[in-house]
């Protein structure tokens, strides 16, 4: 059995202490993007529903849809929505195919399946510096920041998650703090404090906590000693499969070549090594 990679109760302490005072902007962020991609789709959606950890962000976006949280069982019914969002919390999934494959049930023929996630090189400097302060000062390694998924890798999973016309493609933004304490903070307080299964239970200590924030000055601070954080945010779109939708042409079935279309000169592969 494969070791559970999130403990949830302690995600789940750990996000009730950030509603105690959020910071949620980068959620907020995630629901503008949608809510613009949700514009360039010529459809109407009536019966939506959101998985989120911060149902506050959501009501005011989609006052009707349904807000559940990112349990390991999602409460929704099979077939009962046509967008299904799983906004800013599958990067903490011990089971993420899962997870999109019940936000697909979730969707009637033809409906949409977005998820936004945390990925890709977010939070490399952080996971880089605490890495180097631990290891100069202790000798050893403890995981402290929640390994990053490629987009690569999530794209695959819309696919066998059985969603079809898949994409997945990402944004990047810098946030810049004064020091690495405010930088600790805003996770806190986004409910992103390391809840890993496998985390080392001691505090981090002062020492290696100084350390690392120097570190962090050397290798990642700006002119004015800001410590520079990055944050990618992946976003993957699906449909569920329904009979009106496109299907791909089979190869060799193509009506033109794609040289007339560039208008440009086609030069055959050469199939004979001795040409």
């Amino acid at each position: 059995m494969t070791p559970a990679l999130t403990d949830r109760m302690t995600l789940e302490r750990f996000r009730a202490r950030a509603r105690r005072a959020p910071a949620l902007f980068l959620h907020e962020d995630v629901a503008d993007e949608i809510k613009e991609r949700l514009t360039e789709v010529n459809r109407t959606f009536t019966t939506p529903a959101v998985v989120t950890p911060f149902p506050e962000i959501w009501r005011n976006f989609l006052p009707d849809a349904r807000l559940v949280p990112d349990d390991e069982v999602l409460a929704l019914e099979p077939g009962a929505h046509d967008l299904v969002i799983h906004a800013l919390a599958l990067h903490w999934a011990n089971d993420p195919v899962g997870q999109i494959i019940q936000g697909r049930r979730a969707l009637r023929p033809d409906g949409l399946f977005i998820a936004a996630l945390f990925g890709g090189q977010s939070l490399h400097e952080l996971r880089a510096v605490l890495a180097q302060a631990e290891s100069d000062l202790c000798g050893t390694l403890s995981p402290r920041v929640l390994p990053m998924g490629e987009i690569r890798d999530f794209g695959g999973l819309l696919q066998r998650a059985g969603l079809a016309l898949p994409v997945a493609d990402s944004f990047s933004r810098k946030i810049v703090y004064r020091d690495l304490r405010h930088l600790v903070g805003d996770l806190r307080a986004m409910g992103e404090s390391n809840a890993l299964a496998q985390r080392h239970r001691a505090p981090l200590s002062r020492a290696v906590f100084n350390r690392a924030e120097a570190l962090y000055r050397d290798s990642f601070g700006d002119d004015q000693g800001r410590l520079s954080a990055t944050v990618d945010i992946l976003f993957l779109t699906g449909w569920a499969p329904a009979e009106t939708q496109q299907k791909p042409l089979r190869p060799g079935t193509a009506a033109a070549r794609l040289a007339e279309a560039l208008g440009a000169k086609e030069t055959p592969l050469r199939t004979d090594p001795g040409d």
